[in-house]
């Protein structure tokens, strides 16, 4: 085995530090490489022609585009929780506060799980996000933190006009996620399982938006009768061309997780995923 791993050294304020996160992983025979700002990990990724498995250490943003190319060259993948959030290796049942343990998986089992494909060909594990919570994120960088960003948005005005498979909507947020979400505005929840084969969307109206009418299916249209929409797409901010086309890949990224009896997560093994 041939493994490489990216390091996102900017990706989130915990720890370990990159140097510890890198020396762990050089320990176990993984090569590395930290990213300096500006670098592309996705073409790095495919540069690394010899590995046979890709790792990412870095956010919930940093991870779609390391997947992406283990999909084009049909590789394992790894996921290091090294950022904010981490909702994907939380979903996946890895120990998000454990980025140390999490080098286990390069070792360990592999599983299969769904992704997100938008019409652009750019992939998402988590969501792609319009409207408020789209703005959340962009603003959420100059507030300095989610809630105060959130205080700032539901008292500003503003709504997200679409069509949604032809039909027109008006909201001030919609979501989609890659598989069912316990969804609860402003802050997107866990997922029972990463394999359903199904995209939820979810649409928010209302200056309090507390509520959600629900849609599942295996593709979605977006349209906003203009030349370009801002999203999140798992989080990073995003301007998309229009209109915005999302499916669901089933089973198609080769996922590798801790082995049994070693697992950092703390849920049961074999809760959310089916073996490949």
């Amino acid at each position: 085995m041939s493994a490489f791993l990216l390091v996102n050294p900017r990706a989130g304020a915990g720890r370990p530090s990159a140097a510890e996160l890198v020396e762990a992983a050089e320990a176990r025979g993984i090569d590395t490489h930290v990213l300096r700002e500006g670098e592309d990990p996705q073409g790095i990724a495919r540069a690394a022609g010899g590995a046979t498995v890709l790792g990412m250490a870095g956010g919930d943003g940093s991870l779609g585009p390391v997947a992406a190319v283990a999909l084009e060259r049909d590789l394992p993948f790894v996921c290091i929780p090294f950022g904010t959030y981490n909702h994907f290796a939380w979903d996946a049942g890895i120990d998000r506060d454990d980025p140390l343990g999490a080098l286990r998986a390069f070792d360990g089992e592999e599983r299969r799980v769904d992704v997100g494909r938008l019409g652009d060909g750019r992939v998402f594990l988590n969501t792609a996000s319009f409207g408020l919570y789209a703005a959340l994120v962009a603003d959420e960088d100059r507030a300095g933190s989610r809630l105060s960003a959130a205080l700032r948005l539901v008292f500003r005005g503003g709504e997200v006009r679409l069509a949604i498979d032809g039909d027109p909507v008006i909201a001030r947020i919609v979501v989609v996620g890659n598989n069912v979400y316990r969804l609860h505005p402003l802050e997107v929840g866990s997922r029972p399982r990463l394999d359903g084969g199904i995209l939820h969307l979810g649409i928010a109206r209302g200056l309090l938006p507390w509520s959600w009418e629900e849609r599942r299916a295996e593709r979605f249209s977006i349209d906003p009768d203009a030349p370009s929409l801002d999203a999140a797409v798992d989080g990073e901010p995003v301007r998309l061309r229009t209109p915005v086309e999302l499916r669901v890949e089933p089973c198609a990224l080769r996922l590798l997780v801790p082995k049994r009896g070693q697992d950092v997560g703390d849920r049961a093994e074999g809760e959310l995923l089916r073996p490949g």
